[in-house]
């Protein structure tokens, strides 16, 4: 399936890349040790994004479009007519179309670079400040960014970019600290934290650009991970300070913060993170282009036998291989140059159309190559946060263990009121209170028991835990108003808020401190003063996050740590009601939250420190002796409370899923989230249809390869797993676990085959990959729906190619984070949504929308009228070279296999543009059924996707009307009326152009008022060719009432019997559209059809009565019949409308 969906480079392609790719010389990567104020060699620091230069636009755009097949047969063609045996007519005869195409490509590339060109320009050409040579008379000088070097000290203002990657040295902040806009980098909108190294920020006067003299920073080799950074600062004492992410500022970012900040230039140029992360995206080939494509080369082989089977007629006698070259130059126009072309241009008026529908506001179309590919989609594979759900955590539940707190008043009064006790205690008795904590610390920085404590002083701890463990940064509130909490992850900011509301706000944060403000909210309060001594922000890796902070007041030092069930469970001390507790909280749909602490005494905190700082100075696998350090803190955990929050549906969602699975599109739901909570919010969303079962694929641990199991892993298994494209897959254990998990991939066969949706982890779908990749493909793929919980962001790209290589079908993904981006880049169309969690998805997607609901509309509306239409288009330029070149067949034959042209190449040109392909290209904008209409009736979609519109048989019946044609208005012209060659080329070619209009006239459904124009446009286009061209046709002849006879008289035997059995058919074997059309003229109906519906909660799912893949279809239909159908009153329609079709 890879196959289909990327374009593969020709042999000529590769050759010139890898003659490329010899001839460039690149300096290795290497770590670098950078003396500070000393410019040194490096990349040049130039943002380029062109694709072409001065002297390689010419050659490199012709190489491009000469490696397309059609193109290239073209050239040939064209090329041959220099040879005086081979010329058939004048030279622009061939030359004057292929320049046309070539000409109008080169236009378009030469406009997007231009522009490309001058954003780069305007970048480039930016001035910094810069620290100046000791010999310079000033000790600041302007530089643009492309001269920036390594080694150069930079001071940037407030909303500057930054140039090159930069590690900081110095902000105006007393701390050291500024903040980034990094969404032009990653997508994330919330603003980044980056602190100055003490040692630089201390040191250094804010207009002293030359104090780095002696310093020296070592990097490590540039890389693409834009998350790490390990290097070391020395300065001129001789002091080392470790330096990590938090002290670098990447090129493409933006200084968010008031300045100057100073920083020094570690990367430049294509060494800098941006550079290296901006790979050309993955090229999608749409399946209409895959269509065209096999269409085309049908025709090339067509038009070799054509000519192949009249040189047999005429004898293999002489120099027959001119004659046969001379018939292929002859029938050439079978082959579509134009084509591509037209197809290019209206996928540009797809995406126009797209972004100015008013029912998709915030639609951006990023690649124009995949509108119709949205009118071919049989699955979706969504995301579950932020896309079905709104990602706005709302506080719902906090489990104590014997203490259940939730959201409602009382609930909160009561959480306030223990908190106020613990306040006063805390106030009151601090003498006390010190011999205590000795008391509650282990000598070893061992976890504390709470088995004696009562309730609120347990929930006063959990509030106090949930106000310290995050990164979370309050933002003061307009007008002196409550300071808001920014935060990339919603789940934190919910947290904080209702921490704040039980009585222990978030009042100020810097890098090094927090301050928590204690008492009502509508009191003053009292001040919290805790030491951040240190912060592990949250990976996908760890799946947790923690603080180490120490109370200013008490001198008690805490680790606070929150994240999922898995990771943390089997760290803390056990309790026999934490699985349960949160499986109940998954079963209401919440997301869960682990909070654990542990105290430490100060002797373990300094030593624990110290290693903490030596691994921090590591020059090689810093990250890991780093990680290796602070699992130490990790034992003899306490935990302190479940934390649940709810993320409510979007808008519109429960619609939009049952609108999709009527319109046949299987909709399969990847989420990271528990097993329990993705199974409760997909039959909220109605992802699973109410009545329907949810089998959930869970084998036993021996059968998935769990290793506490014994003989729970197998190598083989698990590289069964990787060659599927599925990482991370730990095997089958021998042959008990095979057959353990045989046995559950065959029970789940069965609930299938009975209706009902799937469900299983990320760790079993690996396991049923490595057991039987083919058996899971097939019963998952038959399921009414997926739900794939706990799957990662490798996982959830490799479930796309999965279905891609198994089914052959058409796979569009939904997101809206970060990591959806390798599955948005997977599936042959990507729908990005610009969320809270930034605009990555979006910008890494081929269509980004605003919400879930939009893309319903999106292949309903636009999708499946963009690939009817494009269909429609292909069909028509087939048709017109097809038709064409069998007049040219007939008039070769009837005068005895001539290889002479019929009309004259200034005609032949002329009927490939300005006569017929105004008329063709308007039918894009042609609509079968209002925008409405396909919504209201999504089976319409269903029918799409039968792919009947451009088919073999779709082909076949057009190249029979094109001869049918092709040859009446010939055999017409020859023997019923004329005899003088000139008479019969203007009959003819009247004829033929008259026909197209005709053709393309009878073939729209709604008009446009540009349709009009073009079909008058074209005409008036050849009346005025007859009166500048008079050598070609005979004027006194045209004017007289037998031409016109004559001509009326043939063009109607040619297109008369094709709208006679289309005019049948489409009375006897009517369409879904013209049923639905027809049926709404009656009121009653009109309201039973469903266009005043019932709301979606007491409406009942429309019925699957056509199942593409062989699933289950769903309940019962609503649509009834007109009162007096044929059928009878009541009938459902989809049913009757199915039944008339079959």
């Amino acid at each position: 399936m890879e196959k289909i969906n990327r374009k593969k480079p020709s042999c000529f392609q590769r050759c010139w890349r890898r003659c490329c790719h010899l001839l460039r010389h690149r300096r290795p990567l290497l770590p670098r040790l950078v003396r500070l104020g000393q410019p040194m060699v490096s990349a040049p620091n130039l943002l380029r994004n062109q694709k072409y230069s001065a002297l390689s636009f010419i050659p490199q755009v012709l190489y491009e479009q000469f490696s397309v097949f059609l193109n290239f047969c073209f050239l040939v063609m064209a090329l041959s007519q220099f040879v005086t045996a081979l010329k058939i007519g004048y030279l622009y005869t061939y030359w004057g179309p292929l320049s046309f195409v070539i000409c109008v490509t080169a236009l378009r590339e030469a406009v997007d670079d231009l522009r490309r060109w001058r954003r780069d320009r305007e970048l480039n050409s930016a001035l910094y400040e810069v620290a100046a040579d000791a010999s310079a008379e000033s000790a600041v000088r302007l530089l643009p960014s492309r001269l920036l070097q390594v080694g150069h000290v930079v001071r940037l203002a407030k909303g500057d970019r930054v140039p090159a990657d930069l590690v900081l040295l110095r902000a105006p902040d007393r701390r050291g600290a500024c903040y980034l806009r990094t969404d032009q980098l990653d997508g994330e909108t919330d603003w980044k934290l980056r602190v100055a190294p003490a040692a630089t920020q201390l040191a250094w006067e804010e207009s002293d650009l030359n104090a780095s003299q002696g310093s020296t920073v070592w990097a490590e080799r540039p890389s693409m991970d834009l998350s790490t950074f390990v290097g070391t600062l020395t300065t001129s004492t001789g002091a080392q300070v470790p330096l990590g992410i938090e002290n670098t500022l990447w090129a493409g970012t933006m200084l968010a913060s008031a300045g100057p900040v100073l920083g020094v230039v570690v990367y430049t140029g294509r060494e800098t993170r941006a550079a290296m992360n901006s790979a050309k995206p993955r090229s999608k080939l749409s399946l209409i282009d895959s269509e065209v494509n096999l269409a085309t080369k049908v025709l090339v082989g067509s038009v070799l036998l054509v000519s192949l089977l009249l040189v047999g007629l005429k004898g293999f006698g002489g120099q027959w291989y001119k004659y046969f070259w001379r018939f292929l130059l002859l029938f050439s126009y079978i082959i579509p140059l134009a084509l591509r072309m037209n197809l290019d241009m209206a996928k540009i008026i797809y995406a126009f159309m797209i972004v100015r529908d008013k029912c998709l506001d915030g639609c951006v179309v990023r690649n124009t190559t995949v509108p119709e590919e949205l009118g071919r989609i049989s699955y979706l594979l969504s995301d579950k946060t932020g896309t079905l759900t709104e990602n706005n955590m709302v506080f719902k539940k906090l489990h104590l263990g014997s203490l259940v707190i939730t959201d409602d008043a009382d609930s909160l009064a009561e959480v306030r009121c223990h908190v106020t006790a613990w306040l006063k205690a805390r106030i009151g008795s601090d003498e006390d209170s010190d011999s205590e904590r000795q008391t509650q610390r282990d000598g070893g920085g061992g976890g504390v028991t709470r088995e004696g404590a009562d309730a609120g002083s347990r929930a006063a701890e959990a509030v106090r835990a949930l106000a310290l463990c995050h990164n979370v940064t309050p933002v003061p509130g307009e007008a002196g108003g409550p300071a808001d909490y920014q935060a990339s992850s919603p789940d934190e900011v919910a947290l904080v808020g209702w921490a704040a509301c039980a009585g222990l706000a978030l009042a100020e944060r810097d890098q090094d401190r927090m301050v928590l403000l204690a008492g009502p909210a509508d009191a003053a309060g009292v001040r919290l003063e805790y030491r951040l001594l240190q912060v592990f922000p949250f990976s996908s890796e760890s799946k947790r996050m923690g603080v180490l902070v120490r109370d200013e007041q008490s001198g008690e030092i805490a680790y606070y740590t929150k994240g999922a069930d898995s990771v943390l469970a089997p760290l803390v001390q056990p309790l026999d009601w934490i699985d349960e507790e949160v499986a109940n909280l998954s079963r209401e749909g919440l997301r869960t939250l682990l909070v654990a602490r542990r105290c430490l005494t100060p002797e373990f905190y300094r030593d624990w420190s110290a290693r903490y700082e030596q691994a921090g100075l590591a020059v090689r696998d810093r990250e890991q002796r780093l990680e290796q350090v602070r699992q130490q803190l990790d034992s003899g955990l306490e935990l302190l409370c479940v934390t649940g929050v709810e993320d409510r549906l979007a808008d519109g969602v429960r619609r939009c899923l049952e609108t999709l699975h009527d319109a046949g599109v299987r909709v399969w739901m990847l989420t990271g989230d528990r097993l329990e909570t993705a199974c409760c919010i997909a039959r909220s969303a109605r992802l699973v249809e109410r009545g329907a079962g949810l089998h959930v694929f869970q084998p036993a641990p021996a059968a998935i390869g769990d290793p506490s199991v014994p003989g729970g892993s197998s190598s083989s298994a698990a590289a069964t797993a990787a060659a599927s494209g599925i990482s991370g897959a730990s095997g089958i254990a021998g042959s008990d676990g095979a057959d353990l998990l045989d046995r559950e991939l065959r029970a789940a066969a069965r609930r299938v085959e009975a209706g009902q949706a799937l469900a299983l982890t990320g760790a079993a779908l690996e396991a049923a990959v490595a057991q039987d990749e083919r058996l899971f493909a097939r019963i998952a793929c038959r399921a009414p729906a997926v739900v794939v919980s706990r799957c990662s962001p490798t996982q959830k790209a490799a479930v796309v190619r999965l279905l891609q290589r198994h089914t052959g079908r058409r796979c569009a993904a939904i997101g809206d984070g970060g990591n959806d981006v390798a599955m948005i880049q997977a599936a042959d169309c990507g729908l990005g949504i610009a969320g809270r969690e930034g605009r990555q998805a979006a910008l890494a997607a081929d269509v980004s929308v605003s919400r879930f609901e939009q893309s319903a509309r999106l292949l309903l509306v636009h999708g499946r009228r963009c690939y009817r239409n494009s269909a429609l288009l292909a069909q028509f330029v087939i048709h017109r070279g097809l038709a064409i070149s069998a007049m040219q067949a007939v008039f070769s034959a009837v005068f005895y296999y001539a290889a002479v042209s019929l009309f004259p190449g200034a005609l032949m040109v002329g009927y490939a543009t300005v006569f017929t392909n105004f008329p063709v290209f308007s039918l894009v904008l042609d609509r079968d059924v209002p925008a409405t209409t396909a919504e209201k009736f999504p089976e319409l979609y269903r029918e799409l996707l039968k792919g009947r519109e451009l088919s073999a048989k779709t082909l076949w019946v057009w190249t029979a009307v094109s001869l049918y044609q092709g040859g009446v208005i010939m055999y017409g012209s020859l023997w019923l009326f004329e005899t003088s060659f000139l008479r019969i080329v203007s009959i003819a070619f009247t004829a033929i152009v008259l026909n197209e209009l005709l053709m393309v006239a009878c073939t729209v459904r709604t008009w446009h008022w540009l349709m009009s124009v073009a079909e008058l446009l074209s005409l008036l286009c050849y009346l005025l060719a007859v009166v500048v061209l008079p050598n070609y046709f005979d004027p006194g002849f045209i004017l007289t009432l037998s031409f016109l006879w004559k001509v009326s008289v043939i063009t109607a035997i040619s297109a008369i019997p094709f709208f006679v059995i289309k005019f049948v058919r489409y009375y006897m074997r009517p369409p879904i559209t013209r049923k639905l059309q027809s049926g709404a003229d009656s009121p009653a109906w009109f309201e039973q059809a469903g266009r005043l519906r019932r709301p979606i909660e007491a409406r009942p799912l429309l019925s699957s009565m056509v199942d593409i893949s062989g699933g289950v279809g769903g309940g019962p239909d609503i649509e009834l019949q007109p009162p007096d159908s044929p059928a009878g009153p009541g009938t459902p329609l989809m049913m009757t409308l199915l039944q008339s079709r079959t």
